[in-house]
């Protein structure tokens, strides 16, 4: 039996270091970047939401399988 879960000071540094990066990301390339200014911010949220969820439920988005 194999038990992955993670420690709640693991995925409080995790979800800091998610934090860090889409501000930075959202700073660098998001809203009032672009046309229209939108640039990438609605794609950068929907990334950023998907790792958060991957984080905070143990949740593996990128393996596949029936």
């Amino acid at each position: 039996m194999r038990d992955d879960k993670q420690g709640c000071l693991s995925g409080l540094l995790q979800l800091f270091f998610v934090k860090k990066a889409y501000d930075w990301s959202q700073r660098r390339f998001g809203y009032g970047n672009g046309c229209f200014g939108l640039g990438c911010g609605c794609v950068l949220v929907i990334i950023f939401v998907i790792v958060v969820f991957g984080i905070l439920f143990n949740t593996d988005f990128t393996r596949f399988s029936f």
